[in-house]
């Protein structure tokens, strides 16, 4: 290991320490909770959407969540180690065959959604 990769792995290690970030993918649905300065108050907001891109870029990483909000498209782009970031929590799983889902910024309505992904270990092991 070269010492950038070694420099890049300790500032890893630094930023997501007391963070709770889940493990997502694109076509998930997210909440994104992030710290935001108002004033001299710091207060945590939700944004909460669909994963339609993630970009694996070391410190760099990022990821993009769109959601409609009073009929309008909303997208916002998150660093994935942000200070500013407070918890990444999966709400659902999501059915897609793509790694970027840039074709959902010209649907609307039903056209727009995206299939859940049921788990049925979980409903065999309750009914048992």
């Amino acid at each position: 290991m070269n010492i950038i990769q070694q420099l890049e792995a300790e500032q890893l290690q630094k930023l997501t320490q007391n963070k709770k970030i889940d493990d997502f993918d694109a076509g998930d649905t997210v909440r994104v909770n992030v710290r935001i300065l108002e004033g001299n108050t710091e207060r945590v907001q939700a944004f909460e959407g669909v994963v339609i891109a993630k970009k694996n870029a070391g410190l760099n990483s990022s990821f993009t969540v769109r959601k409609l909000s009073h009929g309008e498209g909303v997208e916002r782009i998150f660093p994935t180690y942000s200070p500013r970031l407070d918890s990444v929590e999966r709400v659902r799983r999501g059915v897609v065959r793509r790694a970027k889902l840039y074709f959902l910024r010209g649907r609307t309505g039903k056209s727009a959604r995206i299939r859940e992904k049921m788990d049925f270990a979980g409903k065999e092991a309750a009914n048992s």
